[in-house]
């Protein structure tokens, strides 16, 4: 009896060893396999919140071969509403042109996008108009000045208009601390429908306004080029726009007055591959009640092409309000710019630009 139940107790012991060991087997896989996933070795990068090529692939925005017509926004640029503004780092070309009481107007042109907020939008200034026509755009604004109101309608501009459309196409977001006229946006699925309601030509044949490099531009070897670190573009005691450029990403931060100008909804600052700076004479509208400007930029002058750390010296000349307004190198070459997004910034004449 006894040798049975030595036996016996054996047979149990190698069971229970072998269960035993299993599981000890397991948890020894478990604690190593979380311990590797852990654990990174020293060749494997270490992912950053916004990764350089993420930006670099933001700016370049645009596809070259695409036969889209663009659309153009007139977006607010008052103080109050510039917190606010969202949607610009998603346009492939801004302007930014004065208006009455020293503040700027910006007009975004979208291309094949699908922004889902853009604005806040704001009411059309004629000489705008230049610039649509120029890109071929479509043009969407809430609202317009009588001067801007006669053009519309004497040049035939395909408009969308947030007075006319505002509770189908655009909307007023009432959430924001602001006064109501500074909370109109819209998005791009919204404009589209718009377009097609209203039965807008969709496709253009026209060329881009900018010639495009697949290669990086070398603008350190061309005639007159300075480093441009920091750009500082005055346009009246209440606006200075500012760019400082960050080697990483090559591009340049955007600033106004001193502070980021960043998106409401990504909190990101907003970026530029490439600017251009040049000056034209505004002047008050003579009668006008609010001291509505006037631009003379019908003609030609001379200004700045700005990317990837360096500023050269160009020229520009726009002969019709229709035309194309081309800008050359120094040497009389056409301009040539990276691929990239681009802010065209047209400065009232004898205010004060810095580059250094």
């Amino acid at each position: 009896m006894k040798k049975s139940k030595k036996i016996n107790l054996t047979k149990d012991m190698k069971r229970n060893l072998i269960i035993g060991g299993g599981v000890l087997l397991v948890v020894l896989a478990l604690v190593l396999f979380f311990a590797f996933k852990g654990h990174k070795t020293e060749s494997e990068p270490v992912k950053q919140p916004e990764q350089q090529e993420t930006v670099k692939e933001k700016l370049n925005i645009m596809d070259l071969n695409s036969k889209s017509r663009p659309v153009a926004v007139m977006i607010n640029n008052i103080s109050t509403a510039r917190p606010y503004q969202a949607g610009l780092q998603d346009a492939y070309l801004v302007y930014e042109l004065i208006v009455e009481g020293g503040i700027t107007r910006m007009m975004a042109l979208f291309k094949d996008a699908d922004t889902a907020r853009i604005g806040s939008i704001r009411s059309s200034r004629h000489y705008y108009l230049d610039y649509v026509l120029e890109n071929d755009a479509i043009y969407v604004h809430w609202g317009y000045s009588e001067y801007a109101y006669t053009d519309i309608n004497k040049l035939k501009i395909n408009n969308v208009n947030g007075l006319v459309y505002g509770n189908t196409y655009f909307w007023k977001d009432n959430s924001l601390p602001i006064a109501t006229e500074h909370r109109a946006f819209s998005s791009m699925e919204l404009i589209n429908k718009a377009i097609d309601k209203l039965g807008y030509r969709k496709t253009t044949e026209e060329s881009p306004l900018l010639t495009y490099s697949a290669e990086e531009v070398d603008l350190a070897n061309k005639e007159g080029a300075i480093p441009a670190k920091n750009v500082d573009i005055v346009y009246s005691k209440s606006v200075t726009s500012s760019y400082s450029y960050d080697e990483a990403t090559k591009s340049y931060k955007r600033s106004v007055n001193g502070k980021a100008h960043t998106d409401y909804v990504t909190k990101e600052q907003y970026r530029a591959k490439n600017i251009i700076t040049y000056q034209v004479k505004n002047t008050t509208i003579s009668g006008d009640a609010k001291d509505r400007q006037n631009l003379d930029n019908i003609g030609s002058g001379t200004g700045y092409y700005i990317s990837e750390g360096y500023a050269v010296p160009i020229t520009w000349e726009k002969t019709s309000r229709e035309a194309k307004t081309i800008y050359k190198f120094k040497d009389g070459s056409p301009l040539v710019v990276n691929d990239g997004n681009t802010y065209i910034q047209i400065q009232p004449k004898g205010e004060q630009l810095s580059i250094s």
